[in-house]
């Protein structure tokens, strides 16, 4: 089996008490938090209760401003892949899939990625929330405005690394209405 990080949307914030009321599932990705992951949750950024694991290594963030970004990236990365009938077919499936299973926030579940190196999870999640996930919001926003040719080509060279992910309305770990 492997190892995935976990993409949900919901109308409110995991606290200690309770479960947000209505979780959505959005995208599961294999052996890594993908480039798609990290945008989704890189505006409004914070560390919220694990939705499936004890210690505090969910992120959360704001939905709207997410999906915006991301979208804004496809675009971007798109003006490279014209041609490419297979990355048009991905943005459409991801684009619909998101529009259908928006919330207020989105919720990202990091416990099978941040549990493989061994260091602590707590601040393995820190980190991604103080250093990793601003710095991809930073290269992805200079990129959009033409000011990171260099990263937005690799991202256009290897886009299924980055936005292939799985989008379903059920994940491995799915939550019942």
């Amino acid at each position: 089996m492997a190892n995935r990080s976990y993409l949900y949307s919901a109308d409110s914030m995991p606290n200690e008490a309770e479960l947000p009321k209505r979780i959505r599932c959005i995208s599961e990705h294999n052996w890594d938090i993908p480039l798609a992951h990290k945008l989704m949750v890189g505006r409004g950024t914070t560390i919220v209760p694990s939705m499936i694991w004890n210690p505090p290594i969910g992120i959360a963030a704001d939905y709207a401003d997410g999906a915006a970004l991301l979208h804004s990236l496809l675009r971007a990365v798109g003006k490279g892949l014209e041609n490419d009938a297979e990355f048009a077919e991905c943005v459409a499936r991801t684009t619909a899939h998101l529009e259908k299973q928006q919330a207020k926030y989105f919720l990202l579940e990091t416990g099978e990625i941040v549990s493989m190196t061994g260091d602590d999870p707590a601040a393995s999640v820190r980190r991604l929330t103080s250093e990793d996930i601003p710095d991809t919001v930073a290269k992805a926003e200079a990129a959009i405005v033409g000011r990171n040719d260099d990263w937005l080509a690799s991202v256009r060279a290897d886009w299924q690394k980055h936005f292939a992910s799985f989008y379903s309305e059920a994940l491995y770990f799915s939550f019942p209405e």
